[in-house]
């Protein structure tokens, strides 16, 4: 479908970008900003496919790599790490969620193709969307996103729970799938602004 096409390639430069950010941040050398770079943009669909039993996308097509390459490339020549707070930028926070959505949805469908129970679903949802992050924070010795962010992994989540009730009920095609992203988007944007997080203990 091109729109989660177009999505997920909004959401691998989002997610690119953002590792790029941390990794100038912890000073790493130009490897480690490849790495951090790929992770969050790649790692959460590597997991995905190996927990799937498939072969890895990323290393049976170039297109996520050149687009990692091509954002580290582009942030350098136009210094962007030089500018402070990007991420916190309206274009940053759209794109980002677009990504994180379009992820999940990815993870989710393929978790129904895998014949995955309702757990497995929305777990393959939740670490296409956000498993690169956490893997780039655990490797920096960071507390993941994931974890303190609000609503940022709920939203993959109850993306994945809803197409599982959908599969259920043998709802397919292209409007449910816009339904689901659209709603997903709305959620995230809206829980940024307001500032939703989940109860905390404590």
């Amino acid at each position: 479908m091109v729109e989660l096409m177009v999505a997920d390639i909004i959401g691998t430069v989002a997610f690119a970008l953002s590792g790029f950010y941390v990794a100038v941040k912890e000073k790493l050398d130009l490897l480690g900003v490849f790495i951090a770079s790929f992770l969050t943009a790649l790692g959460g669909g590597l997991v995905r496919d190996m927990l799937a039993d498939r072969p890895p996308y990323t290393f049976t097509n170039l297109m996520p790599t050149f687009l990692v390459l091509g954002v580290i490339v582009f942030s350098i020549m136009f210094k962007l790490h030089q500018k402070d707070e990007i991420e916190k930028t309206f274009y940053f926070i759209v794109s980002d969620t677009l990504g994180l959505v379009s992820f999940s949805i990815t993870g989710a469908l393929i978790g129904l193709q895998a014949g995955f129970n309702f757990f497995g679903v929305i777990l393959l949802a939740l670490i296409t969307a956000v498993g690169g992050g956490v893997v780039r924070d655990i490797l920096l010795n960071r507390v993941p996103l994931l974890l303190t962010s609000e609503f940022y992994g709920t939203v993959a989540l109850l993306v994945g729970a809803i197409l599982f009730v959908f599969a259920q009920f043998d709802i397919s095609g292209y409007m449910p799938l816009m339904f689901v992203f659209t709603f997903g988007v709305a959620l995230r944007l809206l829980a940024y602004y307001k500032q939703w997080n989940l109860p905390k203990i404590g």
